[in-house]
């Protein structure tokens, strides 16, 4: 064992082959993935509301400048619209995390729990054995 993986957590258990740790390697990959998207689901989230916020002020720029019509049609048809059918950017957000990610997170869990005793990254450690200079 090495000095960071003192309670084997990273450590192949007996009897798990190649093609188990490189398939566990991908689920993990895959679920790493899931979590840039939810990140980038939370960059749009924010960037949206920014961009309200900013419309806000756009139709308050309007209306200063004279141009009630345009103010009223920018006020009713883009300030505070769903950005999908019925959901604002946050309903989205936990649609995502209490649905398809955290049914994830925990299939994730359940696959490495039952093929490797609930250890994680083990390809990624011996990849670091293998490469590490000595």
């Amino acid at each position: 064992m090495t000095e960071d993986d003192s309670a084997g957590r990273h450590t192949r258990p007996a009897r798990t082959d190649d093609a188990t740790v490189r398939a566990l390697g991908l689920l993990s990959e895959a679920l790493e993935t899931t979590v840039r998207a939810r990140g980038r689901l939370y960059d749009f989230h924010q960037l949206t509301g920014t961009a309200d916020r900013t419309v806000g002020e756009a139709v308050r720029a309007l209306r200063e400048a004279g141009h009630g019509d345009q103010a009223d049609l920018v006020a009713r048809d883009v300030q505070g619209a769903d950005v999908l059918p019925g959901m604002w950017t946050f309903q989205i957000v936990e649609a995502y995390d209490d649905g398809y990610h955290r049914r994830f997170v925990e299939v994730e869990r359940i696959v490495r729990e039952a093929l490797a005793g609930g250890r994680n990254h083990i390809a990624e450690a011996e990849m670091k054995q293998r490469r590490e200079t000595h």
